[in-house]
């Protein structure tokens, strides 16, 4: 799999090159509940193909029978960029599925310029983090490298976006766990690396999708470069495999760093890293140990869903609290799984 940004522009890329009308719609802002955030895009064709998504079904919809000839209309318009906003009034937010109170605002380019397209895509392909910003009375587009992500910004004038490759997760350890985890993480659009030296281990994976590497795991997360979208997840319960890796993703720009295991073997994990390697409670404090979120959860998919939830919370600046935690939770409930 790869980004969803990266298919929405190459496929208005690719129809452009041959050709075809392209409209590039991205959602600049919303208010209140919406189906999806500011920064989704969808690229629609004259003939009403689309990639991507800027709603649950219903805009799209309109904008197939606004702006192609799929249902016999004119065929998407030559002309500068549009602002328009759906979901103003309460039949308009009945009409298009938006949630009670939601509404969202679209910036519309019509038949965006090819040659800046074909660059960015290139960009984006060979792993370049890139920020975007459109004009929105002219259409003009600057593009740029962008060292970190970014916000979406937009002032009713101007929108910028930061575009990038996918958010990659590094799991040690191969088994029936890491196969859930993996396969959760590649349909929400992760980049997944299964690291496990152990040749034994990987004799039943099989995760279509998801590369693998049989070297050390401290190697392979300094081959892997981590930055601020990437997870690191140790689920090999071999302190020889998961500590060394551990310490290299904990001195990482990583933005979720997590460890499977008791809370007692939580505890021995920690004291080795502050003992042996010179590390502090301080610098452990980014490790999330016992991964995952409390939800009681007994068997490997369960516990992959409350791994994936927690991952997702963090990449998405969700403030968790510590009754979350599942250290803080079996405290209070010893006997829950």
């Amino acid at each position: 799999m790869e980004s969803v940004d990266v298919r929405v522009l190459r496929a208005a890329r690719d129809w452009a090159a041959a050709g075809e009308r392209v409209l590039l719609a991205t959602v600049a802002r919303t208010w209140g509940s919406s189906p999806r955030p500011a920064g989704s895009m969808m690229a629609l064709r004259e003939d009403g193909r689309c990639v991507g998504s800027v709603s649950g079904g219903c805009i799209e919809d309109d904008l197939v029978l606004r702006y192609t000839r799929a249902h016999g209309g004119a065929g998407i318009p030559r002309s500068a960029p549009e602002l328009v906003r759906y979901g103003v009034h309460a039949d308009d937010a009945h009409r298009f599925g938006l949630p009670c109170g939601g509404t969202l605002e679209l910036l519309l380019e019509f038949d965006p310029d090819l040659a800046a397209l074909d660059a960015l895509v290139r960009q984006l392909e060979a792993g370049q983090l890139m920020q975007r910003t459109v004009d929105c009375a002219t259409g003009a587009v600057r593009q740029a490298p962008a060292d970190a992500p970014q916000a979406l910004r937009f002032d009713g004038a101007t929108l910028s976006s930061t575009l990038g490759p996918q958010y990659r997760m590094l799991l040690i350890g191969a088994g029936a766990l890491a196969e859930y985890v993996a396969t959760m993480a590649l349909f929400n659009d992760f980049a997944v690396t299964l690291c496990d030296p152990r040749v034994e281990h990987l004799g039943a994976w099989s995760v279509p999708g998801a590369h693998l590497t049989t070297e050390m795991p401290d190697d392979a997360v300094r081959a892997l470069r981590p930055d601020t979208r990437t997870c690191i997840v140790a689920l090999s319960h071999d302190p020889k495999l998961d500590d060394l890796a551990l310490l290299e993703a904990l001195h990482s720009p990583a933005f979720y760093v997590g460890a499977i295991g008791s809370r007692r073997n939580t505890d021995l994990r920690r004291q080795r890293l502050i003992e042996h390697f010179d590390e502090t409670e301080e610098s452990l404090r980014r490790l999330r140990a016992p991964v995952g979120l409390f939800i009681g959860s007994r068997t490997p998919a369960e516990i992959a869903v409350s791994i994936m939830a927690e991952i997702l919370a963090v990449k998405n600046g969700v403030a968790l609290p510590a009754t979350l935690s599942v250290a803080v939770a079996k405290t209070r409930e010893p006997s829950a799984a």
